[in-house]
């Protein structure tokens, strides 16, 4: 390694940094965090299995070019690239790293598997480990019908292997930095390897506040399973006298659209100047999802909406439930249709109503400067306690 004799700004932007991020296919919310990671380290390298980023959505590289996998290449990629994910693991792996002192991964399935040398160090932002292939995989293998057959045993015995693989790359990360405390005891539980929390960022400057809100529930997301939007839909259907806007596309869109009801209306994919709005208006954001940390909640805090959220993962450390002083939302306990209707008939029948400007306030703590700010210092001590060993 290239050791910096102390990492102040100017010897911090000669570092030679790559950064390696699972694939590029939309700007959702690892790719926020993956944003930000690169406006911290502009002179770093980007690394990816596959990018077939829409040219609209491309903004967030800075112009990058992206180096890119064998998979790329292979036959019906771009919209098949998930059918390639037995192949990840060798094309995570043939990446050539060896000119950089750092690498930081940005992972929620493969990237941490790089290969780096004892002279480079290897920072981790985990998403979340593969939630398909760890505790998560029996409700995916539900969700994909392959829980039982010949698929599904091929699916199961590929999990086992891609477990095993898994936790031999976690030997090869130096530092994990875990996205929430969910994430970092799911970091624990499956590598046995302590992590420091830094919170993903919520572009604040996007989404401003307001006090006006109109008479509809608001849901946004993409459309698979385990975001439960079907579910939200079935608990308005049989509260015909609220109104509830969702937004979003993806594989659910039709199934979704059969049991909506006459007072839900689907919207699918909206621009972002019209999700914000909808996001500033709406009486309250449901969320139903079981998610490692998710950003959408307190996107429409930042717009200062309440959220009604399903009391599990990283929402309980973005979202001050009641009882707590100066709330920003409500919690429900499972996720289960009557259950979302007693948190919004509970939400309705508040003697004090949630305030905008808590949850303005509360989203406040997740700005962009914070992330970059926590990200930079940790690198830093990271760094330099590396450097003095060598």
């Amino acid at each position: 390694m290239r050791t910096p004799a102390s990492l102040s700004p100017s010897s911090a932007k000669s570092l030679r940094v790559a950064i390696v991020h699972d694939w590029l296919t939309v700007y959702a919310g690892a790719e926020r965090v993956l944003e930000q990671i690169l406006h911290c380290y502009p002179q770093a390298d980007l690394y990816s299995t596959v990018d077939f980023l829409p040219a609209a959505e491309r903004f967030f590289l800075q112009g990058k070019t992206v180096n890119t996998s064998f998979i790329q290449h292979l036959p019906f990629a771009k919209t098949k690239y998930r059918a390639y994910l037995p192949l990840m693991p060798l094309a995570i792996e043939q990446f050539d790293l060896s000119p950089y002192d750092l690498v930081i991964s940005s992972s929620y399935a493969v990237a941490k598997g790089v290969i780096t040398g004892p002279d480079q160090y290897h920072i981790c932002y985990c998403h979340s480990p593969i939630r398909y292939a760890w505790d998560l995989q029996h409700q995916y293998l539900k969700e994909a019908r392959l829980s039982h057959g010949l698929r599904g045993w091929i699916a199961k015995y590929f999990l086992h292997k891609i477990r095993i693989w898994d936790l031999r790359t976690a030997n090869g990360v130096d530092q994990f930095i875990a996205n929430s405390r969910f994430i970092a005891r799911r970091i624990y539980k499956v590598y046995r390897r302590d992590s420091v929390v830094i919170n993903p960022p919520v572009s604040l400057d996007s989404f401003a506040i307001s006090e006006q809100k109109g008479n509809f529930y608001l849901t946004a997301s993409r459309l698979v399973p385990y975001k439960k939007i079907d579910l939200i839909v079935k608990a308005f259907a049989q509260m015909p006298n609220k109104q509830l806007i969702v937004i979003g596309d993806g594989p659910d869109y039709e199934k979704i659209k059969q049991i909506a009801t006459p007072n839900v209306s689907l919207l699918g994919y909206q621009a972002f100047d019209v999700l914000r709005s909808h996001l500033q208006q709406a009486k309250a954001f449901i969320f139903a999802a079981e998610e490692d940390f998710g950003i959408a909640p307190l996107e429409a805090q930042a717009c200062g909406t309440p959220v009604i959220a399903y009391g599990k993962g990283g929402v309980l450390e973005t979202i001050q439930g009641l009882p707590k002083d100066s709330p920003t939302g409500i919690f429900f306990s499972e996720q289960s249709e009557k259950a979302i209707q007693e948190a919004v008939e509970l939400f309705e029948g508040l003697s004090t109503p949630i305030l905008p400007s808590d949850c303005r306030q509360n989203a406040m703590r997740f700005s962009q400067e914070r992330f970059c700010e926590q990200l930079k210092s940790f690198v830093n001590q990271a760094m330099a306690s590396f450097s003095a060993k060598l």
